[in-house]
């Protein structure tokens, strides 16, 4: 008889949480991503601003 338990392990981990799995590239993701929201947001905003006379 097979054993249950042992049959859900040989399932291959999918990829996605391999990847989420990975504290550090979620680290690297929480602050680059604010990172280039915010810088790309501040370059927008200089750039909008009218030309004084």
């Amino acid at each position: 008889m097979s054993d249950p338990d042992r049959d859900e392990d040989e399932q291959p981990v999918p990829w996605m949480q391999k990847l989420l799995d990975n504290p550090f590239l979620l680290l690297f993701l929480g602050v680059f991503i604010p990172m280039v929201v915010y810088n790309l947001w501040g370059v927008i905003e200089i750039l909008t601003v009218p030309v004084s006379k």
